[in-house]
């Protein structure tokens, strides 16, 4: 295996330019490669990959544009609105880090012959296993559990030491990532300008007013569709008579109703996994386990059976999604992951 060749995802921002600078600069011959995902807004792509060309001239690199709108159209964009027509709330990063950026830039970078990717995500790699970064406040640790275990041996993460500050601040010092360094940071899903609804618009009737329930069933308000609702949000309904806070606690598709309860009416003791992503063998582990990305670990059981995860869940969590991902650790070290199917009380 050649250890000096390694393709960059290039995106034109200030994290995976440094990726570029740092390895070159530790004596890897690099190669840059820019994504073509979706069209969402006009000169998205153009404004990108022109910051990545400015990078890739400075470095000396050859700078491909790979065309994956399709594959993402397919894998990420469709998924992304049929889970809220499900009522689920789907993960699209999680998605397109495991079939696309880690999916189909990794066969473009066999096909030119290249052993090795890195991209700038926050995140650690023995080979083995995926580890959180220094900087937990950037940890994208979470977005990486669905990677396949075969891939990591060839991944490289340079931003797994650093703090986001120290990486601007290097790069205001680096002539063509200056102007990089000062743009904004990017949005959460790059396919989603202002809200996710302005996408599922697009697509579906999804002003469309229904019932709102309590936990036994009766009507107590009302809501206007139920694909503007999440798991746990506390507002854009009515509930009458109500003095305390309440919370979406599930969403019914087939009949537009909403679930509403108190904050102690959403706590959840265990969660149902498939799809798993393992990076340890066995059947039954100890572990910590994320069931949002913006979350506090929970120590739990895990007992797999039939590819299905159950997950004995140590103190309640409230709020919790079918759709989202739940992510194993072991301390820093990720175990591996799955997909919320089913939640219990």
């Amino acid at each position: 295996m050649n250890n000096k060749k390694v393709l960059v995802g290039m995106s034109g921002g200030v994290d995976s330019s440094m990726t570029a600078y740092m390895l070159q600069n530790d004596g890897y011959e690099v190669t840059g490669c820019y994504m073509k995902l979706h069209n969402s807004r006009v000169g998205y792509h153009e404004k990108n990959i022109e910051a990545g060309k400015r990078v890739a001239d400075f470095l000396g690199i050859e700078y491909h544009v790979l065309d994956l709108e399709e594959e993402f159209k397919s894998e990420v964009y469709n998924y992304f609105v049929d889970e809220y027509k499900q009522g689920r709330t789907p993960n699209p990063c999680v998605k397109c880090n495991r079939s696309i950026k880690f999916g189909g830039m990794f066969d473009f970078a066999k096909s030119l012959g290249i052993d090795y990717m890195a991209t700038g995500h926050y995140a650690k790699t023995d080979g083995e296993y995926i580890y959180e970064a220094d900087d937990k406040t950037k940890d994208q640790s979470y977005f990486l559990a669905q990677v396949k275990k075969d891939v990591l041996k060839h991944l490289i993460f340079p931003m797994s030491i650093y703090k986001k500050e120290d990486i601007i601040k290097q790069a205001s010092q680096i002539p063509a990532i200056k102007k990089i360094s000062e743009n904004k940071e990017s949005q959460e899903i790059c396919f989603v300008e202002t809200v996710y609804t302005d996408v599922l618009k697009k697509h579906n009737k999804i002003d469309n007013d229904g019932k709102v329930l309590d936990v036994d069933g009766n009507e107590v308000g009302k809501h206007k569709g139920y694909m503007h609702y999440t798991i746990g949000k506390r507002k854009g309904f009515t509930v009458d008579g109500a003095h305390d806070p309440h919370y979406v606690k599930s969403l019914n598709p087939k009949d537009n109703t909403i679930v509403v309860g108190k904050k102690e009416d959403l706590a959840i003791s265990s969660v149902k996994l498939n799809d798993l992503n393992l990076y340890v063998d066995g059947d039954s582990f100890e572990c910590t386990i994320k069931l949002r990305y913006r979350t506090t670990k929970i120590p739990c059981t895990v007992t797999i059976k039939d590819d299905i995860a159950n997950v004995e869940l140590k103190e309640p969590v409230y709020g919790v999604a079918s759709g989202q991902v739940a992510v194993f650790y072991e301390d820093e070290k990720v175990l591996g992951s799955g997909w919320i199917t089913n939640t219990t009380e």
